[in-house]
């Protein structure tokens, strides 16, 4: 039996049984047994060349990297007037670089 992570919590035997009654119920799931192992192919035998790629490229976390990156700074602001501007919902920081921009024309 593989050892547990901490914090894992397994599910009773009830839960365990529901579990199994459920997965028993539903057609789709089924048991992969030798016979199935047996005519298994590896993704790379069924996908043409270029679909593998697609599906095994190493793409990078994260969200890409802007054009124009912006530049981290504290700013102190009335209670009343950061309210306000958080108010008008998400992307409140861009709006207030945009109407920055928009006086300093530029």
């Amino acid at each position: 039996m593989p050892k547990l992570k901490a914090g894992h919590i397994s599910p009773t035997p009830e839960e365990d049984a529901a579990i199994q009654r459920g997965i028993a119920a539903d057609p789709d799931a089924r048991e992969l047994d030798e016979a199935w192992f047996k005519e298994a192919k590896p993704a790379r035998e069924v996908f043409s060349p270029e679909r593998y790629a697609a599906l095994t490229e190493k793409r990078p976390r994260g969200r890409p990297k802007a054009d124009q990156t912006k530049v981290f700074t504290g700013l102190r602001l009335d209670a009343d007037v950061l309210e306000a501007l958080r108010a008008t919902g998400p992307g409140w920081q861009t709006r207030v670089n945009a109407m920055l921009r928009e006086c300093l024309s530029l």
